[in-house]
């Protein structure tokens, strides 16, 4: 049973976390051609399908922790420093990711677009406050879609590496 958890496992964090990575990777630098030339179609269409996939992923997503819990358990490593250390790191890239990436992602779709916020690729409302477009929304979106890459990278390693494992590697 072992095998079969662990194989939903990467399965789930190739399929749900590597779109999410990838798209969220390439908003800022669209969100910059938007911005440029709002005349430019191509580039808001382009906008509007990152920030589903991120989005939507981010959702499936959860089959990740799920799955892995279910892996852990079947191995004996739930108490593990190293499965610990992933888990607070998973929990902060989620963090990150509904908190920051997300929020900013809509709001600037919906400035750029028009679709709301204050017309001037302002600000937009939502649940978590307002986020605010300025000059540098596009550089902020960046360093918070690069934190939340890094957390899970780090992750990555953790799993293959398992620091002070007794389950072989």
């Amino acid at each position: 049973m072992t095998k079969f958890f662990l194989t939903l496992h990467v399965l789930a964090a190739i399929i749900a976390i590597g779109p999410v990575t990838v798209a969220s990777s390439m908003f800022p630098a669209t969100l910059r051609r938007a911005r440029a030339d709002p005349q430019d179609t191509a580039a808001v269409s382009s906008l509007r399908l990152l920030q589903r996939i991120c989005s939507v992923y981010a959702f499936v997503g959860v089959a990740v922790p799920v799955t892995g819990f279910a892996t852990a358990s079947s191995l004996n490593v739930l108490t593990s420093a190293w499965l610990i250390a992933s888990i607070v790191l998973t929990m902060a890239a989620a963090v990150v990711l509904i908190i920051l990436v997300l929020p900013r992602q809509e709001a600037a779709l919906a400035a750029v677009a028009g679709e709301g916020g204050d017309g001037e690729g302002g600000q937009l409302a939502d649940g978590a406050g307002t986020v605010v477009l300025g000059e540098r929304a596009s550089t902020r979106l960046a360093m918070y879609t690069g934190v939340f890459n890094l957390l899970w990278a780090t992750v990555t390693v953790l799993m293959i590496i398992r620091p002070g494992s007794t389950t072989g590697a």
